[in-house]
């Protein structure tokens, strides 16, 4: 594929990212504001010789995804809000259950139907903690559509490399926006395949037995090896275990293969943090924003920089804490209720100099929202 110049929206621009990561299936249900990928894959899946599902629901849509993971295909669902809470349980069996799947949230205004035309950023905690019980997981995000292609191979990337679900939690904002994006040819990106078990067929496999490297080798459920899939505490055959060493380990293992990891999952863009007074830490479409106001501010002389996060979850506690010690305050701009916030706060060593910048009215924060609210924080007035 040679490299290809295209204006289109966010939402076809993740589902150009996934057909480039190797998307082998699809299964999911219309809900504004993430349509745009189901309608878009509906065409471009099988073209590319994937299958494509539109299911009866939410619920149906992501155990459709694992039981296809398993069978040794890269797959994807997509939703908003309602339906991702649907999701949440079956998410949860993909975390134990140590299953590779891509799911995009295209974030809406909330709580319960709320706005459905209308963007916000409040599904941060969620994504994070959803599911039940202790655990961890990828959430990606991005501000800009050049970024929003690259995230998207990146989740497919890790969601390989760690052998767990990935979440691209993306606003109504980026996703239907038209902009310019560059798909580069293929192969210009690193792309990583299903990392699939070497154990000979008639030998012994044990599904959740961790190489040296920390990484599981699969086989492809159907194929060469017969082995049990629960999404209870198991043993490396993957049969059901109450010993406590088994859970205990299990456990650890389900935290510690992304936490452990957090400087290589992080990915993030810094913007005059040099010699910053004033730093902003924002994501998605709010960094679209919080950006304009540090090019306004730096035009005007004042040292203000950006560290926009891509990397939600982990939460990149270290690189926060360095990025935003030498300012005098730090602003957080989001549209929802302070959810980043708090992470900010818990991470550096003064949080009384973290302030959150919100709108939370259905509309997207303006570059004078920013302005005016840390004018107050400042006490320059409005």
């Amino acid at each position: 594929m040679k490299e290809q110049l295209k204006f289109i929206q966010g939402n076809e621009v993740c589902v150009e990212g996934a057909l480039y990561s190797g998307l082998g299936f699809f299964a999911g249900y219309p809900i504004t504001p993430s349509s745009e990928i189901l309608e878009y894959l509906s065409r471009r899946l099988p073209e590319a010789g994937g299958s494509f599902v539109q299911m009866e629901d939410e619920i149906a849509s992501i155990c459709a995804i694992i039981g296809a993971s398993l069978t040794g295909k890269k797959s994807m669902t997509a939703t908003s809000g309602p339906g991702f809470s649907l999701m949440q349980e079956a998410l949860g069996f993909a975390v134990m259950a140590e299953i590779p799947c891509v799911v995009a949230d295209v974030q809406r205004f909330g709580p319960s139907t709320g706005l459905p035309t209308q963007g916000s950023q409040q599904d941060v905690y969620q994504a994070r903690w959803g599911r039940h019980g202790d655990h961890s997981i990828i959430v990606l995000t991005a501000s800009n559509h050049q970024d929003l292609f690259y995230i998207t191979v990146e989740a497919f990337n890790f969601s390989e490399t760690y052998r767990s679900p990935v979440i691209l939690l993306l606003d109504e904002g980026v996703a239907h926006l038209r902009e310019k994006v560059i798909i580069p040819k293929q192969g210009e990106i690193p792309v990583i395949e299903r990392l699939r078990t070497s154990v000979p067929e008639g030998v012994d496999y044990h599904p959740y037995l961790p190489r040296e490297d920390g990484r599981l080798p699969m086989s492809d459920f159907g194929g060469s090896h017969r082995y049990n899939v629960t999404g209870l505490f198991h043993d490396m055959w993957g049969f059901p275990s109450t010993d406590p060493k088994i859970v205990h380990g299990l456990l650890h293992h389900l935290v510690d293969k992304i936490e452990s990891n957090v400087n290589q999952i992080a990915r993030f863009k810094e913007y005059f943090l040099d010699d910053a007074d004033f730093v902003i830490v924002s994501y998605g479409s709010s960094a679209r924003t919080a950006l304009h106001v540090v090019h306004s501010m730096r035009r005007k002389g004042e040292k203000w920089g950006l560290l926009e996060l891509q990397t939600l979850w982990p939460f990149p506690c270290s690189l926060v804490r360095e990025k935003c010690e030498e300012a005098d305050f730090v602003f957080v701009v989001e549209i929802n209720m302070g959810q980043v916030v708090h992470e900010v706060k818990r991470c550096v060593d003064y949080p009384e100099k973290v302030y959150l910048v919100n709108r939370v009215d259905g509309e997207f924060i303006t570059p004078t929202d920013i302005k005016n609210i840390t004018r107050v924080i400042l006490g320059r007035g409005v």
